[in-house]
């Protein structure tokens, strides 16, 4: 049932996911792309970019310096980064068994976990930078022991990618790194960049322009998912601090002027009181200038009935973000369904999942996460299953099987399980002539 939402501050009206510009516009550097090769990426980065290498493969001499530049303290904490997201991924590893159980007598059926065979991951480097996004997409891949992973952002200046994005990736164990930016990187990997092979999937945030790209070349390649601006709600109750929930709520949407940033509360006061410290922070915030548009056109004030409603309303919305800052935490996190990730407690921020903690930050956007996770070491194996059948078993299933496709009409299924019971048998519905 759809929960009626009472506004302290209500956001314009969302806009279309995707305009018929952006279609096209990443339909033809698509095609572009598949039928002329690197000629149409390095075209498309040239006059998007204004960037055109001798090769956009980055070599040994870029990378070197790359580390040589690296702060010593952005280091350190870009390794604690590595570390967490990789310690988080082979935990989630290790939960994906591979098995062989006997059902029946005679019938075993398992299940292995088995790697894709190559990834792209595409890091965007737009407004900013992102060195987390890099880790999370190869070094996860690199856990799920992906054979071959290739790394993508566009130029940052006239040397190229951002450095500390370049170490970045480079530290995470990417086979190949390319700098091309856009839509012309992710059909650049899916095609074949500069001799290299084709890659099986694609993984990574981006514009509207990449997430376009990623919904159109699926089929051809594989992607995580499809991401649209970040998100973040907070639910809270009187027992919260405004000035945390608006730093929280306005830490998020720096990422974007499109980006909602949304606080439902059965509490007035509070809900108030935070509006009136998104406006303090505004007037002292880094990045008032995307932040503030962000919250002026999609800031969100709700105010519910009671905790149930609270529930109701988080579900419907079904966030990427979602911290709970109540006094009892806890009796949210076994009700709440629909979120990307869920920040129990006043100390759980985006911030930490974004850049320390160890999660994965590519998550569902757009009430997607009513049926996705986000990335995760899974994404990159895919789960199969093994039968095997003496004829002990086949004495148990021939029958029920034959019967089921007999039913469907399906004829030759049926003769299929038949003949394992008897291999002399032909049913009469065979017109056998000798040649």
């Amino acid at each position: 049932m759809t929960a009626t939402l009472h506004y302290l501050k209500e956001p314009i009206p969302t806009p279309e996911d995707v305009t018929r510009e952006v279609a096209e516009t990443v339909s033809l550097i698509i095609s572009e792309v598949e039928r002329e090769g690197t000629e149409a990426v390095r075209r498309h980065s040239k006059r998007l970019d204004g960037w055109d290498p001798p090769s956009f493969r980055v070599g040994s001499a870029e990378i070197e310096a790359a580390y040589e530049e690296m702060e010593p303290e952005v280091e350190e904490s870009a390794r604690f980064l590595i570390d967490q997201v990789t310690n988080f991924a082979s935990l989630q590893r290790e939960t994906l068994v591979d098995f062989e159980a006997e059902t029946l007598p005679g019938v075993i059926l398992g299940q292995r976990h088995i790697p894709v065979g190559s990834v792209g991951a595409y890091s965007p480097g737009g407004m900013y930078p992102l060195i987390a996004s890099a880790v999370m997409t190869v070094a996860t891949a690199r856990v799920a022991r992906v054979p071959r992973v290739i790394a993508a952002a566009p130029p940052r200046d006239e040397r190229g990618m951002h450095r500390p994005q370049l170490w970045a990736m480079a530290e995470c164990g990417a086979d190949e790194i390319f700098c091309v930016g856009g839509v012309q990187a992710l059909a650049g990997m899916a095609f074949g960049l500069e001799g290299s092979d084709p890659v099986d999937m694609i993984v990574g945030p981006g514009n509207a322009y990449v997430a376009e790209a990623k919904r159109q070349l699926f089929g051809r390649v594989g992607i995580d998912l499809l991401a649209g601006p970040t998100e973040i709600m907070i639910i809270a109750d009187e027992s919260a601090d405004p000035s945390v929930v608006a730093c929280d709520l306005l830490g998020q949407a720096e990422h974007g002027p499109t980006s909602p940033a949304i606080l439902a509360t059965t509490s007035e006061d509070m809900g108030r009181a935070t509006i009136e410290q998104v406006g303090w922070w505004l007037e002292r915030w880094p990045t008032a200038e995307v932040a503030g548009a962000a919250w002026r056109d999609f800031g969100t004030v709700i105010l519910c009935d009671d905790d149930e409603d609270l529930v109701r309303v988080a579900d419907e919305i079904a966030p990427e973000h979602l911290e709970v800052q109540t006094r009892d935490p806890e009796w949210f996190v076994g009700r709440l369904s629909n979120y990307g990730s869920l920040f129990i407690g006043t100390h759980a921020t985006v911030a930490y999942s974004d850049k320390a903690i160890g999660t994965n930050h590519t998550l569902p956007t757009r009430r997607a996460a009513r049926y996705t996770g986000g990335l995760w070491v899974g994404k990159f194996l895919k789960t199969v299953t093994t039968q095997r059948c003496a004829p002990e078993g086949s004495k148990q299933v021939a029958e029920p099987a034959a019967v089921v496709a007999d039913a469907e009409l399906m004829a030759g299924h049926a003769v299929s399980a038949r003949l394992r019971l008897n291999p002399e048998f032909f049913p009469d519905i065979l017109d056998v002539t000798d040649a």
